[in-house]
């Protein structure tokens, strides 16, 4: 059974969350969805991130349950959660990039990296929101994931932050991810949850 959801404080600032290439392939169904294109998104493993989409890192945070960190994003209309993750800054490290985007969005820092994706996961962003993620520079993003063991307590937990991502939180099955996702990242939890499969 999940557990109960967290802290639920907020200051008043947000921001903008957030292969296709020759690399890959995209593997999606070919409805439309609530945001445009195919209703679970797509999905491409990618050796090097393409220029196309932007660098970005994911963290499947897991407690001694094997239950899954998520949190409810402050700046998406509807009950969607997702896990940690944001960008690579330039001439930093995916594995420093990880831990600082879980610092920053969780105040957790004892965490032990478990495993990492073995490839880039890479997803486009729906039509309708090109133009306001990151002004249309990018198609989509491409993410290394990371799995990590919280190795603290939930009082360490503290989404409250200067730029708060998330306005409550809880652990959930890991089966159960995919169905809390915003649709057009369906597919990229489902990969992640290939990749780490041993662990869960």
């Amino acid at each position: 059974m999940d557990a109960q959801p967290g802290r639920t404080r907020l200051r008043a600032s947000a921001r903008l969350g957030g292969r296709r290439d020759g690399a890959g392939e995209v593997n999606a169904r070919q409805k439309t969805g609530a945001f445009g294109g195919p209703p679970e998104g797509t999905l491409a493993r990618q050796a090097r991130p393409s220029p196309r989409y932007r660098r970005g890192v994911g963290v499947m945070l897991l407690d001694r349950k094997g239950r899954v960190f998520i949190g409810r994003r402050n700046d998406v209309t509807g009950a969607h959660w997702q896990m940690p993750q944001g960008g690579v800054d330039a001439g930093e490290r995916a594995r420093r990039a990880a831990l600082r985007e879980l610092k920053e969005e969780t105040g957790v820092e004892a965490a032990r990296i478990l495993a990492v994706s073995r490839a880039w996961l890479a997803y486009d962003f729906p039509p309708e929101l090109l133009a306001a993620a990151w002004g249309g520079r990018y198609k989509g993003q491409a993410q290394r994931w990371f799995a990590m063991r919280f190795l603290g307590t939930d009082a360490d937990i503290d989404i409250a932050t200067d730029e708060p991502e998330f306005v409550e939180w809880r652990w959930v099955e890991p089966a159960r991810l995919p169905g809390l996702i915003v649709p057009f990242k369906r597919r990229l939890y489902e990969a992640v949850l290939e990749e780490f499969a041993d662990l869960l």
